[in-house]
């Protein structure tokens, strides 16, 4: 968490199709990343970036343009489904929203749009994050926000120099203080469980012994 940032948004507008029309597409399986997924060379693909979708109208039965998932398929590198525009895998389902929810959905859940055909006019706003490494897949014009907010969230708009990303000093993830105070489990969790990747002789870029 202490490494999370905003590196991607986007609205989703999906209107009603009127009555007696056939849409041109109908289901488009994917995991987002694109060029990522073909890049990477592990098994299963590595988790990178996860969304907030913000639903502000409601899409709480079927049909209504509902987002598709297929539960587990986070570890599935290949879906066993035809991409011809109108296939769904095996075990697929819509998600039942309210206007107000909020869904988080792992890049790597296989997903889909869906046809809106019974309406009212389906709006999500997506918010996407990643650790602080990757390169922004917008041009995050946030610059000018930096002074109107606090540290926190000047992180999650990715403040800090080039190299923070890689190298953070505490001052360029306040959001790890704050997990130390209220969830110090989180705020020292070792995904490989031991300490960082940095030869134990170096400090911040200098050898022991040798500054």
């Amino acid at each position: 968490m202490s490494f999370v940032r905003c590196y991607h948004s986007h609205a989703d507008i999906t209107p009603p199709v009127p009555q007696g029309e056939i849409p041109q597409w109908q289901v488009a399986w994917h995991q987002d990343s694109m060029r990522v997924n073909d890049e990477i060379e592990c098994h299963p693909r590595p988790r990178l970036s996860l969304k907030v979708a913000y639903f502000l109208t409601d899409a709480a039965e079927p049909d209504c343009g509902n987002t598709l998932v297929l539960p587990g398929s986070h570890l599935e590198d290949e879906l066993d489904c035809p991409n011809d525009g109108v296939s769904c895998p095996e075990g697929s389902v819509p998600l039942l929203l309210h206007a107000g929810d909020a869904l988080l959905l792992d890049r790597r859940v296989w997903h889909s749009r869906s046809p809106n055909w019974r309406g009212p006019t389906r709006k999500v706003l997506w918010i996407g994050y990643s650790y602080r490494w990757m390169k922004p897949k917008d041009a995050m014009a946030v610059g000018p926000y930096f002074e109107r907010v606090d540290a926190i969230r000047r992180q999650l708009l990715g403040a800090g120099s080039a190299n923070s990303a890689y190298d953070p000093q505490d001052g360029d993830v306040p959001l790890r203080a704050w997990l130390k105070e209220h969830a110090p489990e989180d705020a020292t969790r070792k995904l490989h469980g031991h300490g960082s990747a940095r030869p134990p002789a170096m400090v911040r870029g200098h050898l022991a012994g040798r500054q």
